[in-house]
């Protein structure tokens, strides 16, 4: 079943594989928050430090650069097996209201078309609930047709499209 977990060294070994698996496909890792993680080392040891740093990332008081925001870090699993990465950023920032909203995430390539994305997705709203966003921004590629039907299914309210980008809009409040 599919569910979010804070990021947690049990799922390391499926991880990594994951890790593999993105990067065999030329995918990047959406919702992952390790742009600047040097996949040539995928062991426990160089994982733990950025694990702290993905959790540390969702406490308001934990000091982030300016152009950052705070963010709750999740990971997409099913059970033991790490599936995929979800972040909710806490606010945006102009980056981020053009380009990459307040949910971020992406399925490791041999697990997608199974249904996580969009269970995930469900569940990331609900977080975002949680935190107070009232209206939630989630973005995808133009050309990104399961991301799409993902983001709609959901009942995601297309605004518009900026380059390549379709902006979709949640209304949290209920």
């Amino acid at each position: 079943m599919t569910e979010l977990a804070r990021p947690d060294l049990r799922f390391h070994v499926s991880w990594a594989a994951a890790v593999r698996e993105f990067e065999a496909a030329g995918d990047v890792m959406h919702g992952s928050g390790l742009w600047h993680f040097d996949t040539s080392d995928l062991s426990a040891a160089a994982l733990a430090p950025e694990v702290d740093r993905l959790l540390a990332e969702g406490d308001p008081a934990t000091a982030i650069p300016a152009d950052r925001v705070h963010s709750t870090n999740y990971w997409i699993v099913d059970g033991d097996e790490f599936l995929g990465y979800l972040a909710v950023r806490h606010a945006l920032t102009p980056y981020l209201l053009e380009e990459g909203g307040h949910i971020g995430y992406s399925v490791r390539p041999s697990r997608r078309r199974e249904g996580h994305a969009t269970r995930a997705f469900r569940l990331a709203l609900d977080e975002a609930r949680s935190l107070g966003l009232e209206r939630a921004l989630v973005t995808c590629d133009h050309d990104n047709l399961p991301s799409r039907l993902t983001i709609e299914h959901a009942g995601g309210v297309l605004e518009d499209r900026r380059g390549d980008k379709l902006r979709y809009w949640f209304d949290l409040v209920r």
